[in-house]
């Protein structure tokens, strides 16, 4: 019931305590803040609405990733120019192609200093759907995908019906390999420590991430 829109358009600034209430804890080592999910009221946010929140979280938080939603705002804008490292996600057709050559355009000119944005390629492979190849899609954007993510349905679709995560449904699936091998390229992190734990390569990761937050766009 608690999410991200508390915090903003409460009127003093969030503090730790506060925000930890917010926090939904999955794990020992995983807490979401979730976005909000009534329609009572319009979230047009401003440029800096997640300034006082992403602060407070560095304090006493290892790692912050965020997931953009898909739209061009000042806040979005800002989000990911503010990111350590951002990856973009985008599935193999012509709308997708452009609108990861802008992001790219644009990033790249924003932050000159910065590590260049990753791409990864999403359902790959769906039937009956013409696809752009992915050499054509990797050339255009002049960069490699860091992943192909091929379309599960079945996977996928089980996971979200049951609100889980790939690794909870399939640890040992090919995707979810996929998933850690971005994390550890996202993190410059290169060798995880095999172990009979799920979590523990993930703790890990975890435990190297910088302070300042990591950006996914969809």
């Amino acid at each position: 019931m608690q999410t991200i829109a508390n915090a903003v358009f409460q009127p003093d600034r969030p503090d730790s305590a506060f925000l930890d209430r917010l926090l939904s804890k999955c794990t020992d080592h995983l807490s979401l803040l979730a976005a909000p999910a009534t329609l009572e009221q319009v979230y047009d946010f401003g440029a800096n609405a997640f300034d006082a929140i992403f602060d407070t979280l560095r304090l006493t938080t290892p790692c912050i990733v965020l997931d953009i939603p898909h739209q061009w705002t000042a806040w979005t804008r800002r989000a990911l120019e503010g990111a350590d490292d951002i990856l973009i996600v985008a599935e193999p057709d012509l709308a997708n192609l452009r609108n990861a050559k802008n992001m790219l355009n644009v990033l790249k000119a924003s932050r000159p200093n910065d590590q260049m944005p990753l791409f990864c390629l999403n359902q790959v492979g769906m039937p009956k759907r013409p696809e752009i190849d992915r050499r054509s899609f990797a050339k255009t954007l002049d960069a490699q995908p860091v992943a192909v993510i091929p379309f599960d349905s079945r996977l996928f679709g089980t996971a979200a019906n049951n609100g889980q995560m790939i690794a909870e449904l399939s640890a040992n699936h090919r995707t979810s390999q996929m998933f850690l091998d971005m994390a550890r390229k996202l993190t410059g992190h290169g060798e995880v420590r095999r172990s009979s734990s799920l979590l523990a390569p993930i703790r890990e990761i975890a435990s190297k991430f910088k302070r300042r937050p990591s950006a996914k766009s969809a």
